[in-house]
């Protein structure tokens, strides 16, 4: 008696647990085909998933972020389980990511194989668990010891469920026969081309089975060409050396669900070989990629933030220093007397030219960031500072500026080597000094993300081009807007001190702020080729010098000496072409220093499993924010010690040089450029943080860990 009490609460138990469970934001149960087990006879199970409104689970390929949906079955001996049968995923962008999920209700089908020796009239117990992460706005991992009884009989019926088996079933990819089927790669773009047997289709994207192999959010431009259909994607970089196989799932014209319209889904397995693969931008081929992409901000905050970060960026120390060239100008045009000063050209022309040279040197830039964009390049903003021989070019000009702002030489149109002509027009009266003032403090502004221009500028690059460049206007605008305003309204010149000796002592004065930028510079290109390189690139400062001083000595009469400075000269451009070509990047570089470790998506996915929350710092040598927040914030004794407290893995990604890698991680959170302060958490969230640090903003984002 006590056995069959015993074997009646479990019983009961059992049929408890079996009914659907609620956790958090889904609905989930165990359901079967049929009405009952049949010996011997395969039986179609799922797990169902109910989801509440916006709330999603994920494919076997989550995507961007996410974890597959897992079932582990409790089995009695005899038992076997298949795999899961995976319906057609959705493309569920979420900001800048896209993943691979399902939302609504969904049936996960498996095969179940129940043993012969089963006697019918005794009951079967199937039990599972199953394992899931869901997310919205935010993601919570949900789990649920499922369970299912079902009669054994000599034969079964369909069960409530059957029909819903049935519509399954119809969205479950088949093997796909692809006439002539072919795919190519060529660096990281793809093409996979095919004869349909029926209409081609209108619109077809590809979900990779395998993570790490295409970039889920990237476009997926389909064409028609030669009688093929052609789906274009973009292989994640670096390429893996085993991926020579395009295995996924194809889903044409809006997949299954729309079969009355020709709708379909299949899984392709088709070899990938190097070929030539043209560049293709997205078109209105396939909805995929003409849907703008998501971003949380609008066009109009956008080029708010664009606005308000161009005023920012003057007061950064990279800009400051070209800016200071104008003020000179300013002042020596206050020196003017009346009938000198309307020989001038107006004030308010000069405002023009420099306010025109400095959008038009950012509308260039964008031009040129969203023409290799096109191209498949991975480029962010301050791409130029990646590029050694830049870096040298820059630091020679300032150099110059400064010497002859210590009266070293005088800038002259005719006089040899070292006459810049681009250095000369920076003090010129001329129009033409201003124009090009603008565009010098362009090309060293570029590297400083000011805040609020971090999230304009992410915005930018992923909107059409039209918007793109709106953008980079209203930056533009914003960095020129105050010496614009100065020479609109001249009665402001009358507040600065009047002319003297004093303005000769602050024009050398100026020189230093040059110097201290070719420190700076000199810094980046450290950690571009490495010592022996800056070895040669002093080396090229020394010939530099000499050549500004034997041209200086000329001016004043010793002919003589022009050789000298010609030599130097060319000895000077020659050590910089050495240094931006021999040398090597330091093997050692900041981001493996201290308690910092090099950066890698791999490292942070798996710190997280293991429940360690994470701190990735986005930067670049040549970022004056960057270094301004790491020895400012980052290195202080309270933020060292709340890390440590937390267990937090801290990681460094230096985007130095250039890096793909990198480039596309800043675009996952919306940027397009450094500082990028980002806070993994142990439940999969996320906390950006703004592009200026203070202690209390990096500590309050700890304490909520």
């Amino acid at each position: 008696m006590r056995y069959l009490l015993s074997l009646l609460l479990a019983a009961v138990a059992f049929v408890a647990q079996a009914q659907p469970q609620r956790v958090d934001n889904v609905e989930v149960e165990l359901v079967a085909a049929a009405n009952a087990v049949v010996p011997g006879q395969p039986l179609d199970v799922a797990l169902r998933i109910k989801h509440d409104p916006h709330w999603h689970t994920y494919w076997i390929n989550p995507g961007d972020s996410g974890l597959a949906t897992q079932l582990t079955w409790q089995l009695l001996a005899g038992w076997s389980a298949g795999p899961i049968e995976w319906p057609a995923p959705e493309r569920l962008p979420v900001g800048p990511l896209m993943n691979f999920g399902y939302e609504d209700e969904l049936l996960l089908p498996v095969r179940l194989t129940p043993p012969a020796s089963l006697t019918a009239g005794d009951m079967a117990f199937i039990a599972a668990r199953a394992d899931w992460l869901m997310c919205k706005d935010v993601c919570i991992p949900g789990s649920a010891e499922l369970k299912l009884q079902l009669p054994i009989k000599a034969q079964a019926e369909p069960s409530q469920w059957a029909a819903a088996f049935a519509r399954t079933r119809a969205l479950i990819p088949q093997p796909a026969t692809l006439a002539q089927a072919q795919a190519a790669i060529e660096g990281n773009r793809i093409r996979l081309a095919f004869a349909s047997s029926g209409a081609a289709p209108k619109s077809l994207e590809f979900f990779p089975f395998k993570e790490g192999q295409i970039e889920p959010a990237a476009p997926q431009p389909l064409r028609g060409e030669d009688g093929k259909s052609a789906l274009y994607l973009t292989a994640t970089q670096p390429v893996a050396a085993d991926f020579t196989q395009l295995r996924g799932v194809l889903v044409a014209d809006g997949g299954p669900a729309a079969a009355d319209r020709g709708g379909w889904a299949a899984t392709i397995e088709v070899p990938l070989a190097a070929g030539t693969v043209p560049v293709v931008a997205a078109a209105p081929a396939t909805a995929a990629a003409t849907a703008p992409a998501p971003s949380s901000i609008t066009w109009l905050a956008a080029l708010a933030g664009a606005l308000l970060g161009g005023l920012i960026l003057n007061l950064m120390p990279c800009v400051f220093p070209v800016l200071s060239l104008k003020l000179l100008g300013l002042m020596q045009h206050q020196r003017a007397d009346d009938a000198a000063r309307r020989a001038h050209v107006p004030l308010a022309a000069h405002g023009a030219a420099f306010t025109v040279g400095v959008v038009l040197s950012f509308l260039l830039l964008a031009g040129a960031l969203l023409a290799l964009r096109a191209g498949g390049a991975q480029l962010g903003w301050g791409f130029q500072l990646q590029t050694p021989w830049v870096v040298a070019a820059l630091l020679l000009l300032f150099f110059l500026i400064g010497l002859n702002l210590l009266g070293t030489f005088e800038f002259a149109f005719g006089g040899g080597v070292a006459s810049s002509a681009a250095a000369q027009r920076l003090q010129s009266d001329k129009v033409s000094g201003s124009f090009w003032t603008g565009v010098l403090a362009v090309i060293v502004a570029a590297p400083c993300t000011a805040p609020l221009m971090g999230a304009a500028l992410g915005f930018a690059m992923t909107q059409s081009t039209a918007v793109a460049l709106s953008v980079f206007a209203a930056l533009g605008l914003g960095m020129a807007l105050p010496y614009l305003l100065l020479t609109l309204f001249p009665a402001l010149l009358a507040r600065l001190p009047r002319p003297g000796v004093w303005m000769e002592r602050f024009k050398q004065v100026m020189a230093y702020p040059m110097f201290a930028t070719c420190v700076w510079l000199a810094w980046v290109l450290a950690q571009q080729v490495g010592v022996d390189g800056l070895g040669l690139l002093l080396g090229a400062l020394v010939l530099t010098g000499l050549a500004a001083w034997a041209f200086g000595l000329a001016q004043r009469g010793g002919r003589r000496w022009r050789w000298v400075a010609a030599v130097a000269a060319v000895g000077a451009v020659y050590t910089v072409f050495q240094t931006t070509t021999a040398g090597e990047p330091p093997v050692a570089t900041a981001a493996a220093k201290g308690d910092w470790q090099p950066w890698s998506p791999a490292t942070v996915e798996a710190a997280r499993a293991a429940g360690r929350p994470v701190f990735v710092d986005f930067t670049a040598a040549w970022c004056v924010t960057c270094q301004a927040n790491k020895r400012l914030v980052l290195t202080a004794e309270s933020v060292q010690r709340a890390f440590a407290d937390k267990g937090v893995l801290l990681m460094r990604a230096d985007w130095t040089n250039r890096d793909p890698q990198i480039t596309a991680a800043l675009a996952e959170h919306g940027r397009n450029g450094v500082p990028l302060y980002v806070l993994h958490d142990a439940r999969g969230g996320a906390t950006v943080l703004p592009e200026i640090l203070t202690t209390g903003l990096v500590l309050e984002a700890l304490g909520k860990l």
